[in-house]
């Protein structure tokens, strides 16, 4: 797909409606791209669909190159004979209208290992042959993350850096009686992702059928606690033990006096670009089999990053250290061709940033809810370029009403004289705002179509806990005033 003048609108799948405790990919999802389809957007926008571990962040994920077990769709493995109406009966009481963690792990993990139960006793041909096949397929990073996974199954799901020294050091002995001795765990965690892999194709192939493209999202960094660094230490800045020497974080600002110490480990990049930075290429190719734009979360950490020594309590004390972002696009770029990479540019941007997202013309971002301090400032509609992706806010920010209701009153007030508003519809007066411009995309949350308050925000940035829980009602899928509503600003807009 192209960069072409059109809308989307943000919603994690977990936020979707469902009755088995957070939304996945089975009838919902499609109900969902229908409205899309039907309200006249183009594109759908999602947060990484990676298998979620610390504080249940798509941020911090278990491999950059699986997927989330918790979204696969309950209904669609009793459609394909691995589980029965009764299989189903058992779920607890959910809350319908936010994700508890707590209790839906749990009770999902159970499903998966009736399902793998099913299939084991009694595999339909069609489906084994599939399943050896993708085994096969993706076995140059699943064989890894599903012995990742089941040694964390057999720590209790401590992180591996407190693994026996064996294991952390993956001594060839330990690896291969680990792998004889956790045999069946293995493969279950291997049937897991491809039952991800399976219904995600299925759902992606439906929304580009009905004309949706879809967005996704990759964070720069990944987590410790992942196969990626525990397969590829040498690619990190760990010490001897396998413990990081320093971290991710963006250092003090206006909004956060401390920054923020992310603590992700930090590449060496002197040995990605030994290699031909063929960890990225990798990475990148996985990410656009999945989705047809990615968004590229840090994109100035390319070309700069913000090193903070390991064990320091807080972002402050750090420094600047440069990335080869040039040299990476271009490897990219000779391999894959034009990029679908939209550059989440914001932050400290400095003239180098600026120039090695222009150099490989990629679309940055603007964030409409930062526009509001005067006229100069350039997140307002009338300094947007054409190859730019706008939106009301992201799931880092406060809904638009939330906002309003919290700004300060010099801010409200310019922007209600900006908007030409009296503030009583104001999410729908930032999203008219953002679609009339002349932006490639635009894109505002679920939230702020809803006009939801802070109730409905999505995640607090820095804290752990309480966040990417919020989830749709139901009845939305059904709204066809608001259906019609949003597909009249799309006819407006020429989106």
């Amino acid at each position: 797909m192209e960069f072409n003048r059109s809308s989307g609108i943000l919603l994690h799948p977990t936020s979707l409606p469902g009755p088995f405790g957070i939304g996945d990919f089975g009838p919902q999802a499609y109900r969902w791209l229908d409205f899309l389809a039907d309200s006249g957007c183009g594109l759908w926008q999602t947060l990484p669909l990676g298998p979620t571990g610390y504080a249940d962040s798509p941020y911090q994920c278990f491999s950059a190159f699986a997927g989330n077990p918790y979204l696969i769709s309950p209904e669609l493995l009793r459609d394909d004979g691995l589980l029965t109406d009764e299989d189903l009966i058992d779920r607890p009481d959910f809350p319908a209208d936010r994700v508890e963690y707590g209790t839906v792990i749990p009770w999902k993990l159970q499903m998966l290992q009736r399902a793998f139960g099913h299939f084991t006793d009694d595999p339909l041909l069609e489906m084994a042959e599939a399943f050896d096949r993708f085994k096969l397929e993706q076995s140059d990073w699943l064989d890894e993350y599903a012995l990742f996974m089941a040694l964390k199954d057999a720590n209790d799901l401590r992180p591996w850096g407190e693994w026996d020294i064996s294991l952390r050091m993956r001594q060839s002995s330990a690896m291969k009686t680990a792998r004889k001795r956790h045999a069946e765990v293995i493969e279950r965690h291997e049937f897991m992702q491809f039952i991800f892999f399976r219904q995600w194709e299925a759902l992606r192939a439906y929304a580009n059928q009905r004309g949706i493209g879809i967005i996704g999202d990759a964070p720069i960094f990944v987590a410790m606690d992942s196969s990626d660094v525990w397969v590829r230490p040498e690619l990190f800045f760990l010490d001897e033990n396998r413990q990081p020497t320093v971290v991710a974080g963006v250092p003090p600002d206006y909004f956060s006096p401390t920054g923020q110490l992310w603590g992700n480990p930090l590449y060496r990049w002197d040995a990605h670009r030994e290699e031909k930075f063929s960890w990225w290429l990798k990475r990148i190719r996985a990410v656009l089999k999945l989705v047809d734009f990615v968004r590229l979360d840090h994109f100035r950490g390319f070309v700069g990053y913000w090193e903070v020594p390991a064990g320091n309590p807080t972002a402050e004390q750090g420094r600047w250290v440069s990335a080869p972002g040039v040299d990476l696009f271009k490897k990219i770029q000779s391999e894959l061709g034009e990029l679908p990479i939209i550059a989440e540019d914001l932050g400290v941007i400095t003239p180098d940033v600026t120039a090695l997202r222009d150099a490989f013309n990629l679309p940055g971002m603007k964030i409409l809810q930062f526009a509001f301090s005067g006229p100069d400032n350039d997140f307002l509609p009338h300094y947007y370029p054409v190859n730019s992706v706008v939106y009301t806010g992201t799931h880092d920010n406060d809904t638009s009403l939330g906002w309003y209701y919290s700004a300060p009153e010099h801010e409200k007030d310019f922007a209600r004289r900006y908007l030409t508003t009296d503030g009583t519809d104001f999410a729908w007066d930032l999203i008219r705002a953002i679609w009339a411009s002349v932006a490639v995309f635009a894109i505002a949350p679920m939230q702020d179509f809803l006009s939801l308050g802070t109730e409905a925000r999505m995640n607090y940035p820095s804290t752990v806990g309480g966040n990417w829980q919020w989830r749709m009602d139901d009845s939305v899928l059904e709204d066809e005033g608001l259906r019609d509503k949003i597909r009249q600003i799309n006819y407006l807009y020429l989106r």
